[in-house]
């Protein structure tokens, strides 16, 4: 009789699982389906297409933000060169900017390699190291290689010219800055806390089974299984925290947080220094990582790892807590000084960059974003080493 009830268990369990899996799936779309912040951007920039129109009629010009930020290419809406804004930063004195350099896609293989074991010797670096391609958004196409072998083989495999970046460790921040080019100082009008996606065993559980249990990660849940795939029957100890990514991007599973309550005026300060220091540049989004939240609104020891110009956003809106109305409230705000701050520009002499260029450069990115990199299945933990993170 026992010999026949242990399949029949087994079976049931299977059954059980399985049904879990399904009914936990159907929650995560949900989800996905009700929260807007999970909604693709098409759908969500429905009404701020809108608000476009009744900004270009005020301003008699379909482009003036373009002219928002002369120092990026078309102001930073698609297309612009990330090594080229960094090198910006840096020759305009920021120390706080993370160690890059371009590895350009027409190199031998051979080459390439070369390159990049130049750069790590040459700046002293460990691994692993970020790659990303030298023109992209919404994170697409960034990597993490934690060893020399993927370094190789993702630099092999690359399509496009891609920027080799040391890892910096610590909490990271998405920081919003504006300034009218009539201002003397600029402010701060959006910070938002970026919490990597990761699960807690308890020594019963499943990795799977914690993903689709945690309502943090539940949202997420189709992302976190197909990169945790070769280890989603692991069962992790209690206690042991189980990272499910490396990367401070929203589409990549990391949660987003209302962080206002952190701006202080010695982080304004540090923020509008290294801004007026990168002359032609007036509005968007650093993405930063510092040491801890007392380092970050003390302004110090704060690295710049990324900046994103005219069609960034103001990320705190993706907080679970920020409701719909609220999101477009403040996109609307942000749309209305882009337009007001490129009008200024243009002013001043400023060009603009025409509906046929733009179009243009869209063409290129999304023809180029076909060749970007792969994310490999994500699996052990990014130690806590690289370059202390210096004054910004």
């Amino acid at each position: 009789m026992t010999a026949y009830r242990r399949p029949h268990r087994a079976v049931l369990l299977l059954v059980l699982a399985r049904g879990h899996r399904t009914w936990r799936l159907m929650v995560s779309s949900w989800l996905r389906l009700t929260k807007w912040e999970y909604w693709p951007p098409w759908l969500a920039y429905v009404p701020v297409a809108g608000w476009l129109v009744v900004l270009a009629m005020k301003h008699r010009s379909l482009v003036v933000f373009t002219a928002a930020n002369p120092a990026i290419l078309a102001g930073g809406v698609v297309g612009e060169s990330k090594i080229a804004i960094l090198r910006g930063l840096c020759r305009s004195g920021g120390s706080g900017v993370a160690h890059s350099d371009v590895i350009a896609s027409d190199l031998p293989v051979p080459m390439r390699r070369e390159r990049a074991d130049e750069f790590l010797r040459r700046h002293n670096l460990p691994l692993p190291v970020v790659l990303k391609p030298n023109a992209g958004q919404r994170g697409s196409g960034v990597v993490v290689a934690r060893t020399r072998e993927q370094l190789h083989a993702h630099l092999d495999g690359s399509t496009v010219d891609t920027i080799i970046q040391e890892y910096v460790p610590g909490l990271e921040f998405g920081v919003f800055y504006c300034r009218r080019p009539s201002e003397v100082r600029g402010r701060i009008i959006s910070v938002t806390e970026k919490r990597l996606p990761f699960v807690v065993g308890d020594g019963c559980r499943s990795l799977e089974q914690l993903i689709l249990d945690d309502p943090q990660t539940i949202g997420m849940a189709r992302l976190h299984l197909r990169r945790k795939r070769a280890h989603l029957t692991n069962v992790p100890e209690p206690g042991e925290v189980v990272p499910l990514g490396d990367l401070g991007t929203h589409c990549r599973g990391a949660r987003f947080f209302d962080a206002h309550q952190l701006i202080t005026s010695d982080l304004e300060f540090a923020f509008d220094e290294l801004s007026q220091g990168f002359e032609g540049f007036y509005f968007g989004r650093y993405d930063v990582r510092v040491p801890s939240i007392e380092d970050f609104t003390r302004g110090r020891g704060i690295v710049v790892i990324e900046l994103n110009g005219v069609t960034s956003e103001a990320t705190h809106i993706y907080d679970p807590g920020v409701g719909l109305l609220e999101a477009y409230r403040v996109l609307f705000e942000q749309w209305r000084l882009a337009f007001e701050i490129g009008a200024e520009n243009v002013r001043r002499g400023a060009p603009v960059t025409s509906l046929l260029e733009l179009a243009q450069l869209a063409l290129r990115y999304r023809n180029g974003s076909k060749g970007h990199l792969e994310e490999p299945p994500a699996g052990t933990v990014v130690p806590a080493v690289g370059r202390r993170a210096n004054h910004a």
